[in-house]
């Protein structure tokens, strides 16, 4: 038997192999397929489904008692063609949140960068702040540049009990945290990770469109018209 040089001196791959698996059971298909007989489904048309169930307004309201306390369970609506709009609603969805940091950019406010030179510098943020009285529709980014025109139908796209926006508003700071003393500061961030030192001003507008397009989609979807076991 021979042996080749280059497997002879070849390094085992220290790389862990990564193993795809479906999150949805083929028993989880089929009790959806078996709600809309001689159809096609597939599990990522069931994916994208769950996905656009889980914004529905009505779905929340609905569950908000039992949704507090245990995981969500999934209904079956009672037509094919309201699945397959939950379903391309998920999808869209679904890419755009995933993809958030590839958005673009809303135009729709006014963004006051203040007198000088925009300097790296000039995109420092330690704390957003909002407008006086809390006017939601003015976002003090530093001391230099302040966006106004905010829509105020944008803090109604909801993650986690908070809005979208407002999340970026909290975690797009300077904060040392108390028992390690460890600070995280966004800026280090923006410029060593993402090479942007725009990016906390950038990702707080790119929100504002994915808040605006979530909740247009959002109020598109159908109702909860749901078919009983």
């Amino acid at each position: 038997m021979s042996i080749s040089q280059g497997s002879l001196f070849e390094q085992p791959s220290t790389q862990p192999r990564l193993v795809r698996r479906e999150a949805i059971t083929d028993e989880g298909l089929k009790h959806f397929q078996d709600a809309y007989p001689g159809q096609t489904i597939s599990k990522r048309e069931l994916f994208y489904y769950v996905y656009g169930i889980l914004h529905s307004e009505e779905y929340r309201q609905r569950y908000a008692d039992t949704l507090r306390k245990e995981l969500p369970r999934i209904p079956r609506v009672k037509t094919y063609e309201a699945f397959i709009a939950f379903s391309d609603a998920g999808r869209r969805l679904g890419e755009m949140h995933v993809n958030f940091d590839s958005q673009p950019i809303y135009e729709g406010v006014k963004v006051d960068y203040g007198k000088g030179p925009l300097s790296p510098e000039a995109f420092r943020v330690e704390k957003m702040k909002y407008g006086k009285g809390k006017d939601k529709s003015v976002l003090h980014y530093n001391d230099r540049i302040t966006i106004t025109g905010i829509p105020l139908e944008a803090y109604d796209y909801i993650v986690n009990g908070k809005a979208a926006l407002e999340w970026v508003v909290e975690r797009q700071c300077v904060k040392t945290d108390k028992a390690s003393g460890i600070v995280n500061d966004a800026n280090d961030w923006a410029i060593e990770t993402m090479g942007n030192p725009r990016y906390p001003l950038e990702l707080f507008l790119r929100v504002l469109t994915i808040s605006l397009k979530t909740m247009k989609i959002v109020k598109t979807l159908p109702a909860l018209d749901i078919l009983e076991n």
